[in-house]
């Protein structure tokens, strides 16, 4: 399988489907199936222009405004959120996926913050991975999980001049659970907020995490500053739809697992455990066996690294001085910080240049009671300005 960035794609032709499109009533804003396939290049993917269809032409009319536009890929759609001072997102449909961050730096220009790739799968149907994502999980014991996987926009809110928000709804098909994804643009960050209502008469678990690949020139130039004294635990790395998987992650003694995976979710609860390739079974190994302590305040991501923080502060910064950039990650309502780094064995300014940090609940999931509502939040704060 090839790969790419979105700066660099290949003529290979893919057909998608977007299942989604906006009616004109009154928020949620649902979106139908045009049930029109084209053929279209991965570089339509990335940023090249293309003639309005009817669809786009709706989206602009009903959707557009408070510095968002929509443009139509295939049968997909990417809303573009664009602030006056130059700061940039793009939020691809139905998916939820944030393909990109472009935030404004000190010397008048914009940097983009997130990593993401294209790679050409089955049928040269486009994989992209990498940038910010949910990966979710809801259910109890009595029934069969439910991921919010297809997001609808629900309304569209704010200025150019100041901060621009998109709601995204993903509702359980039995309208049992509802998820709200709001993501908010501002002049000097880019914050997700999930809010969760609980409309059962029985209480839900929740696990998972935000994940967010932060782009750096190389994990040897990368610190994470301001974790010194946190107690993390080695883990696996942590899989979700989007992940960009280097490959020699498989080399960790603790393996890795995904959140589709019900037995290697099950060895979440005390810790997880390395999978036996011969047997196709999850070992189990104690919390207390793999706890440690951050010593280092200034910890340099030289070497591959996978773990959850489970008493980290609320925010923490990744200094990049290759690119002479900084990011700081602030966190609301989740207890744990999930971080991985590929190492810098990987090739400068590459694929897996990148630094992997999630707002988290998978050591201990979050109870939701019946009528419950729970919010948490994400937000990577630009110090660059």
């Amino acid at each position: 399988m090839s790969s790419t960035s979105l700066s660099s794609l290949n003529f290979s032709t893919i057909s998608t489907k977007f299942p989604l499109f906006p009616h004109s009533y009154t928020p949620p804003i649902s979106l139908q199936n045009n049930n029109k396939r084209r053929e279209l290049s991965l570089v339509f993917v990335a940023s090249i222009p293309y003639e309005p269809t009817n669809e786009e032409d709706y989206l602009e009319k009903y959707l557009s405004g408070h510095g968002v536009t929509f443009q139509e890929i295939g049968n997909n759609s990417i809303a573009k959120m664009s602030l006056e001072n130059g700061s940039t997102a793009n939020l691809m449909l139905p998916n939820g996926l944030i393909t990109s961050y472009k935030a404004r730096m000190w010397h008048g220009g914009t940097m983009e913050l997130l990593q993401t790739s294209v790679s050409a799968g089955e049928d040269d149907r486009p994989i992209i991975q990498g940038g910010v994502s949910l990966a979710f999980r809801f259910g109890n014991d009595d029934e069969i999980p439910w991921s919010p996987s297809s997001w609808s926009v629900h309304s569209i809110t704010g200025t150019p001049q100041d901060s621009v928000k998109v709601e995204l709804i993903s509702i359980h098909p039995e309208n049992k659970v509802e998820v709200r994804h709001i993501i908010s643009l501002q002049e000097d960050g880019l914050s997700s907020q999930l809010i969760v209502s609980n409309s059962k008469i029985s209480s839900i678990q929740l696990m998972g995490s935000i994940i967010s690949h932060l782009t750096v020139s190389t994990p040897e130039a990368t610190f994470a500053y301001g974790l010194e004294g946190s107690n993390f635990f080695r883990m696996p790395m942590f899989l979700s739809e989007f992940s960009i998987i280097p490959p020699d992650s498989g080399r960790s003694r603790y393996g890795s697992l995904r959140l589709t995976d019900d037995v290697g979710l099950r060895a979440f609860f005390p810790g997880w455990g390395a999978k036996d390739e011969k047997s196709n079974e999850i070992h189990l190994e104690s919390a207390e066996e793999i706890e440690n302590e951050e010593t280092e305040n200034y910890k340099n991501l030289t070497d591959q690294m996978s773990g959850i923080y489970t008493s980290a502060p609320r925010d923490f910064t990744i200094i990049d001085r290759g690119r002479r950039n900084s990011v700081s990650v602030l966190r609301n309502g989740f207890d744990e910080l999930y971080m991985f780094s590929p190492g810098s064995s990987h090739e400068m300014y590459g694929m897996y240049s990148y630094v992997c940090v999630g707002q988290s609940a998978l050591l201990q999931p979050i109870i939701l009671s019946p009528g419950d509502v729970w919010t948490g939040e994400q937000h990577l704060h630009n110090p660059n300005l």
